[in-house]
């Protein structure tokens, strides 16, 4: 899982980056409610590589997980 906060008035911008940029078979959110958040769901696990720093408030996070 990859998660990213957009930087204020950027959603979109942030939004259509990812878009770009994750693996076909990936799933992307964003946040429903409270700050803007892009949430890719990856089962690659490669995430999102150099976003550019303008577009998010605090540097991507990412989390492996393991099917069960």
């Amino acid at each position: 899982m990859w998660e990213a906060r957009a930087a204020e008035g950027r959603l979109d911008e942030l939004i259509a980056y990812v878009r770009a940029h994750a693996a076909p078979e990936a799933q992307i959110y964003r946040g429903a409610d409270g700050p803007p958040r892009v949430v890719v769901i990856d089962p690659a696990g490669t995430g999102i590589s150099d976003v550019p720093p303008e577009l998010v408030a605090r540097p991507p996070q990412q989390w492996m997980f393991d099917p069960v």
